[in-house]
Formats: C-alpha cells, structure tokens, sequence
C-alpha cells in the first residue's frame, strides 16, 4: 500500500478521534484535512480550495438551506404546531391512541412546512409530553411516538437532509423531494398502523380522551377549528412542494415563498411580532452558519482524501465486499446505521457518503434511489442512542419524571420500523423512483 494511502486512513482515523474528543466538526474537518494534505503533497494541494469554497457560497441552490431555517422556526415559534395538536387530538380524541395518532399527523405537516428536526421534536416535547403522560400514557410510548415524528421532517420534504444530498450526489433537488414523498409518507403510515396495533393489544398504555373534554366543544365547533387551523399549513406545504414537484418554481424560490407564508401565517395568528421576528432571524443565522461552516471545511478535507488516494483505497474495499451492487448497498447501510450511533447525520453525509459515491456511480445505480435509501437510514440517526439527537432534544424539555431510560425505551420499536422502511425501499425501488419519473424528472 503506497504511503499516501496510509496518510489517507491515519486522516479518518484522526477526524474520528478528534470529534470524540468533542471538537466542533467543522474544525475537525479543517485540521484533519490541511495537516495530512501537507504532510503528503505539500501546499500545492491545496490551489484548489478557494475554488472549491466559492462553489460552496455561490451555490443557488444551498440558499434554500436558511430560507427552510428560517421557516420552520417562525412556524415553531408562532405555535402553530400547539394549535394543531390540541384541534387534532380532539378530533382523534376517541380512539385510543387518538393523541399518539394527533401528534404524528403534527410532526408530518410540521416536517412537511419546515425541515427542520430539532425544532419539531422541541416544540412536540413541551407542547405534547406533559398532556399525554397526564391522561396516562405509557412514558415509552409517548416520549417515542415524540421523538419518532419529529424525525419525519428528515425524510418528508423539503428537508434539509435531502437538499445537502443533491449537492453531494449530484442530483437535482426536486427530483430527491419527489423521491422522498412516497417513502415519507409510507414511514408515516407504518407509525400509525403500528400506534393502532398497539392501541388494540395494550389498550392501558394510551388511553382515550375523557369523554367530558371531548363533549366541551360541539362538532360543528371542531370542525370550524379545524379549518382554522390545519387549512394554513396545509395550504403552505402545497404552496412550496407544488412548485418545487410542479416545475414552477426553483427550490430557493420555493423557500422564499415557504418563508414569506411562514411570516403570513405567524401575522394570521396574532403573534408575529418584533421580538420574536428578531430571534427567529437570530436563530436561523446561526444554525445556518453552522452548517456552512461544515459544507465549507469539508472541501479542503475531501480534496486531502483525494488526492491521497483515499477514494481508490474505498473503491478496492468495496470490490472485496460480496454480492455485486447489492452486497455494496448492504455494507453501506450497515455503515451508515452503526455511524448513527455516534455522528450526527450532516457528518455522516459528507464524511462517508462521498467516499462509496464513485463505486455506485461507476456501477451505473440510480443515484436518486440510493440517496432515499440513505435519508431513510440517517433517520435512524436521530433516534439511536447513545447520541440520537431526538433523544436529547425531548430530554431536555421532558418533565424530571421521565427518565433516559425511559425514552431509549420508547424509541426501539421505531428504529424497528425505520428500518423495516429502509428494507422496503431497498426491495421496492419504484417507491423511489415512480414519482420523479412520473412528472418527467
């Protein structure tokens, strides 16, 4: 094995270190990347990384990422979310399970509107959590059923997760968002039917609403309310996916808009005002940072990998794995799952996937599957301990009486089904690839 390649592992074997250790990703990145660079090239490596970096700034499509921000904090912020939880569950009230059902129909239109997880999953902790244990619900089932649909705004879009992915990938941003609604909604379906099933063999975990809440409000008064309430998302998710999946607008366009009828909706309900308008602004400029900081480290480690020959050491790997492109695909989900245990998805994104991309591409698949199979699988991430995100982000707002445990405990049997999901996109790719096809992507 030529020395450079040893350089090329002794690299990814001192990123993992470093970011164990708790250094910022994005630092990890930079360093890991210069140092090794240098070591096995010199400067002269690097003469293409302030290109590369204004590729990154000058993309009009990762424009959309702040504009998606954006938006879904004014919809966390402006309550929305509340406001369709309390008219859904009434609605649902009689079923049991009704508020487990009410809060996954909330995390798929509030992942549908933003994209954006950790503010779901905040916002359905401090909105949902307290009412459903109160009324007697399993503490594992909710804090699950919690973490489980605040996930869903990974797959179902516009998620940030997939508009990163057609920037590593290479594929157009509508085609992924067309991709992903059929799987999406699939993985929302399979958590309802699971939270039936449930409802039907431990009726005791998730019980009903009282029948005298239920009886405060008349029917014709429900049904006004949800109007109100569930017709403006509604209305706004159309508005951004319909021209995105329509050929209407771009998806930078399309976020604009999503942005502007965040603020209309927020305006709608009575509680835009200064201050909040000022610290979703403040918000969304420093998660988006963030993530730039990543996208525009990861380019002089990428270039480091490459000209090391890190790409050609993957692709000798992955000619040893057996079974072809299957066996391929299966070594890279395995991967991608164990790598969800300790990464979050964004590193896991853009430190291992663009490794295995030229094998896939080399192989002639369908790129636009295999991104699906991987947003579905980095789902998983936010759920798996020890370092789901999911798991902290509910943690951090659950009332003292639910322990950690207790939340492990609650999202097993949902990282069972997303990776059920995972198996049957695996098995069926038209799931996939119909939808895009369809509309002539």
């Amino acid at each position: 094995m030529p020395f450079t390649e040893f350089l090329a592992l002794a690299m990814i074997g001192a990123f993992f270190v470093m970011l164990m250790a708790g250094i910022p990703v994005a630092i990890c990145l930079a360093v890991t990347g210069f140092v090794f660079g240098y070591a096995g090239f010199g400067p002269m490596l690097f003469n293409l990384v302030p290109a590369r970096i204004y590729g990154v700034i000058t993309n009009y499509t990762l424009l959309a990422l702040p504009l998606f921000i954006f938006m879904g904090l004014m919809l966390e912020r402006s309550k929305i979310a509340e406001q369709l939880l309390d008219v859904i569950g009434l609605a649902m009230g009689g079923i049991r399970g009704g508020m487990a059902l009410a809060i996954i129909i909330v995390g798929v239109l509030m992942g549908a509107a933003s994209g954006v997880v950790g503010a779901t999953v905040v916002t359905l902790g401090l909105i949902a959590l307290a009412p459903v244990l109160n009324r007697g619900y399993d503490k594992g089932v909710a804090t699950g059923v919690i973490c489980a649909s605040g996930t869903l705004g990974q797959i179902i879009p516009p998620s940030l997760v997939l508009i990163l992915l057609a920037d590593i990938m290479g594929q157009s941003v509508g085609t992924l968002f067309a991709a992903a609604l059929i799987p999406g909604l699939l993985l929302s379906g399979m958590f309802v039917l699971y939270i039936i099933v449930l409802g039907l063999i431990k009726p005791g975990s998730m019980p009903p609403i009282p029948q005298a809440e239920r009886d405060a409000i008349s029917g014709r008064e429900l049904a006004v309310k949800l109007l109100q309430v569930v017709a403006p998302p509604i209305a706004l998710i159309f508005l951004v996916l319909g021209s995105i999946i329509g050929g209407v607008a771009a998806p930078t366009e399309a976020a604009s808009m999503g942005a502007l009828g965040s603020i209309l909706l927020a305006a709608f309900t009575g509680r835009l005002t200064y201050p909040m308008m000022r610290e979703v602004v403040r918000a969304s400029f420093i998660a988006s940072a963030m993530v730039f900081m990543i996208l525009i480290f990861a380019q002089p480690f990428a270039l480091a990998f490459r000209g090391l020959g890190g790409e050609r050491l993957v692709h000798d790997v992955f000619t040893m794995v057996p079974g072809g492109l299957d066996g391929q695909i299966l070594f890279l989900m395995i991967l991608i799952f164990f790598l969800g245990f300790f990464l979050e998805w964004i590193e896991i994104s853009y430190i291992a996937l663009p490794l295995f991309l030229p094998v896939f591409a080399s192989a002639g698949a369908d790129l636009t599957w295999i991104a699906i199979l991987v947003a579905v699988n980095l789902q998983m991430s936010f759920l798996t301990p020890p370092f789901g995100w999911a798991l902290f982000f509910l943690k951090g707002v659950a009332p003292p009486g639910v322990t950690t445990l207790d939340i492990y405990r609650g999202v097993v049997p949902f990282i069972a089904i997303q990776a059920l999901a995972v198996l049957m996109v695996y098995l069926f790719p038209g799931l996939a690839t119909w939808l895009p096809e369809a509309i002539g992507w």
